[in-house]
This record gives structure tokens, sequence and C-alpha cells, in this order.
């Protein structure tokens, strides 16, 4: 029997489902986005961003490369502050936050790996004639038997209205 005031477990903040994205500048994170932060609000779930920095290579000088390590760490927190107020705007809540320096493949199956509140990864697919990007091509040929998650990968191609439709 179960306390009248103990909270279901869709209530608990920790057991929500979190719809990871990674941010970039390509032109279809706003796809993904826009269907990670549907779903977050469907599912009373959350949305967590990603951002990889290159590391520095420049590394003659070490002044110069933490000088370059620096630059890069506020560009980073620039764009993820823009693409945190989007997710904000669409769901009410403020993004779960993640910034690492590596290889952005690396970075982001050691993420999945440590933070066990992730549930989704959301990707959108590139719609030119190079196909759908190399993180899609290198996760999909490569790593995808080895998540402990499930990709959706969201086609660049889809209106907000199409993806509202699906959400």
């Amino acid at each position: 029997m179960t306390d009248a005031t103990e909270k279901p477990k869709s209530e608990t903040r920790d057991d929500r489902l979190t719809f990871l994205c990674v941010v970039d500048e390509s032109e279809e994170l706003s796809q993904a986005l826009r269907f990670a932060c549907r779903r977050a609000v469907r599912t009373m779930g959350r949305v967590a961003l990603l951002y990889a920095c290159e590391p520095a290579e420049f590394q003659h000088w070490a002044s110069v490369g933490d000088l370059m390590r620096e630059e890069r760490r506020e560009e980073a927190e620039e764009m993820l502050h823009v693409v945190a107020s989007v997710v904000k705007k669409h769901t009410g809540s403020i993004p779960v936050v993640f910034i690492r320096e590596g290889d952005l493949t690396d970075e982001l199956i050691k993420l999945i790996d440590e933070e066990k509140k992730i549930s989704l990864l959301v990707l959108g697919a590139a719609t030119g004639p190079d196909g759908p990007g190399p993180l899609i091509t290198h996760i999909v040929e490569n790593m995808s038997s080895g998540l402990r998650i499930p990709i959706t990968i969201v086609p660049g191609s889809l209106t907000d209205e199409e993806i509202d439709a699906l959400t």
C-alpha cells in the first residue's frame, strides 16, 4: 500500500523523459529542437542540449591555447543561450545544458553513457546532396547498436506544421 501523500512516478522531476538535442550551426537544428520540445511538452519531459567545442589545436604557447579555449567556450555559451531561450519559449522550462570539449561524436557517446536520465537522442537530418550529416551517418553506421537509448532522426525538410502534426 502506498502513502497517499506520495507523488506518482510521472510527477517526480527525476523520472521525466529527457530529450537530448545536439546544438550546432546546422539548419536542421530547428526541426530537431521543435520535435524535442513538442515531445517534452506532451510527455511532461524536458529537453537537454549538448554543445561540443573542438579542442584548441594551438599548443605552442599555453596562454594562446587557453585563450582559444576560452573564446570557444564563450561562443558555445552564447549559442546555447539563444537555443535555451527557444526551448523555454516552447516548453515553459529551462533545458539542461551540457558543454563539452572534444570530438562531438565521442563527447555525445560519453554524455549518453554518463547521464542515465537522457531518454532519447533527437537529431535533425540535413537535406542536401551530401546525406543526412556526418554525425547521423557515423552513429547509424557505427554506433547505433551500442547506444542505450533510441535515436529519433527528424528530416530537415519538415515544416513546423508537419512536426506539430507528428507530435
